[in-house]
C-alpha cells in the first residue's frame, strides 16, 4: 500500500470517531503542551536570573568579612589590594537600616557606605547631579547619593538635589540621583541611600569594612584574581580563612543557571509521564480499532493485500492519532506561554527545538505505542478474520 493513500485512509477513519479520537489524543496533547510550556517558562528563568546577576556589575568578586576579631580591612588595605595584578578596582562596604525623612514623609531604607569607585564597579548611572567623590570621603562630607525609589518616595516629581534630608536625625545634603537599576537577586538596588565611607561609619557606629567588591580586568581573570585575593586576605587574617568568603559572580552564575536547567528538565520529565500516558491511550484505542475492524482486516488479506500492507496501515493509524495530538500540543504549548508572558510581564522564549523535540518524541511514542496492536492486526488469518462476528 502506498505511503499517502494510507494517510488519507488514517485520517478518514479517525475523522469517523471524532470525539474517540480526541479522547485518545488527549494524554499527547496535554504532554507536548506541557513540555513546552514548562521548557520555555524555565529557559525565560534563566535568561531572566543571568540578566540579573550582570545586572549586578560585569567581572566581580564579591568578598565578605566573617570575623573580625582575626583581622580586618583599612583604607590603606584597600589601596594595596587595587594594585594586585588583574583587579581593576575595587570599592568597600559598609552598610545598614537607617530612617530617612523629608519634612513629614519618612521611610526606612538601605544605606550603603563606600567611596567613588562604587559606581563603575556596580555600572550605574546617574539621573541628576554627581556620584561621590573622593574628598568627600576623606573630610566625612555628610552628602548622600539617593536610589530612584528612595527620591521618587521623599521627593516626589521635584529634583532633591541641593536639597537636605534627615537620616537618622542629621541633616545631609542630596548631591545625586541613580537612574533606576531594577531588582537583581530579589534585592531593590532603586531604594538606597548612598554616603561617603568614612560618613557611614560614623552613621552606623561601625569602624570596620563589611565587605569588597572587587573588579577585574576581564572575564577570563575571575578565577586569578579570586586566587590573588584570598590570598591577600589570608596575609591580613593570619591564614584564617575561615574569617573571611569570597564569591566568583561567574561562579554563583553557573549556579544559578544550573539549578533553574535542572528544575526546568525536572518538570519537563514529570511533564513527558502525560506523552507516555497518551501512548498508553492510543494503543488501547488501536486494539478496540483492531477488533471492530477484523472483518475489513480479513477482505484485504482475501483480496490481496500482505502482511506488510496491515501492519503499516494500523502503524501509521498510531503515528497520525499521536502526530495531531502534538501539532495541537504545540499550538496549545505556545498559546499558554504568550498568557504567561502577557501577566508576568516577563520575555517569552520561542525556538523550534522546544517545539520539534516534545513533537518528534510524540511520533516515537505513536510508532512505540501502535506496533503492537499493528502487529496484531497483521497477523490475523483471512478466514478467520472473515467468520468474526
Amino acid at each position: 500500500m502506498k505511503f499517502l493513500p494510507s494517510i488519507k485512509l488514517a485520517l478518514k477513519n479517525i475523522q469517523t470517531s471524532k470525539l474517540r479520537s480526541i479522547l485518545t489524543m488527549l494524554g499527547i496533547i496535554i504532554g507536548v503542551a506541557s513540555v513546552i510550556t514548562l521548557v520555555s517558562i524555565g529557559q525565560s528563568s534563566t535568561q531572566s536570573v543571568t540578566n540579573q546577576i550582570n545586572n549586578l556589575g560585569t567581572n566581580l568578586l564579591t568578598v565578605n568579612i566573617l570575623d573580625t576579631d582575626k583581622g580586618e580591612i583599612k583604607d590603606s588595605d584597600v589601596s594595596t589590594l587595587k594594585k594586585l595584578n588583574g583587579v581593576k578596582t575595587a570599592a568597600p562596604l559598609v552598610t545598614g537600616r537607617v530612617m530617612a525623612k523629608n519634612g513629614k514623609t519618612s521611610t526606612q531604607v538601605s544605606l550603603t557606605g563606600t567611596t567613588s569607585d562604587y559606581l563603575t564597579v556596580k555600572d550605574l548611572s546617574l539621573t541628576d547631579g554627581r556620584f561621590l567623590a573622593d574628598i568627600d570621603n576623606e573630610y566625612r562630607q555628610k552628602v548622600a547619593v539617593l536610589g530612584s525609589d528612595t527620591a521618587q518616595t521623599l521627593f516626589g516629581a521635584d529634583s532633591p538635589v541641593n536639597k537636605t534630608l534627615q537620616i537618622n536625625g542629621a541633616s545631609y545634603k542630596i548631591i545625586g540621583v541613580l537612574a533606576s537599576k531594577g531588582t537583581s537577586i530579589g534585592q531593590s538596588g532603586d531604594n538606597i541611600i548612598i554616603t561617603p565611607l568614612s560618613t557611614a561609619e560614623r552613621l552606623l557606629q561601625t569602624l570596620n569594612i563589611q565587605s569588597l567588591i572587587v573588579q577585574a580586568r576581564s572575564e577570563k581573570l575571575l578565577d586569578f584574581v579570586e586566587l590573588e585575593l584570598e590570598r591577600f586576605l589570608k596575609s591580613l587574617f593570619h591564614n584564617n580563612s575561615d574569617s573571611f568568603s569570597v564569591t566568583n559572580q561567574q561562579d554563583l552564575m553557573e549556579t544559578m543557571s544550573s539549578v533553574s536547567k535542572t528544575m526546568t528538565m525536572l518538570l519537563a520529565g514529570i511533564a513527558s509521564i502525560s506523552l507516555l500516558v497518551g501512548g498508553i491511550g492510543i494503543m488501547n484505542i488501536m486494539f478496540v480499532s483492531v477488533s471492530e475492524r477484523t472483518r475489513e482486516i480479513g477482505i484485504r488479506k482475501a483480496i490481496g493485500a500482505k502482511r506488510k500492507d496491515i501492519l503499516i496501515q494500523f502503524l501509521i493509524e498510531a503515528v497520525v492519532l499521536s502526530g495531531l495530538g502534538g501539532l495541537i500540543g504545540i499550538g496549545i504549548g505556545f498559546s499558554a506561554i504568550k498568557v504567561y508572558s502577557t501577566i508576568t510581564s516577563s520575555t517569552a522564549t520561542y525556538s523550534l527545538s522546544i517545539a520539534a523535540i516534545p513533537f518528534l518524541f510524540s511520533l516515537f511514542i505513536g510508532v512505540i505505542f501502535g506496533v503492537f496492536p499493528a502487529n496484531k492486526a497483521s497477523k490475523l488469518h483471512p478466514i478467520h478474520a472473515l467468520r468474526y462476528e
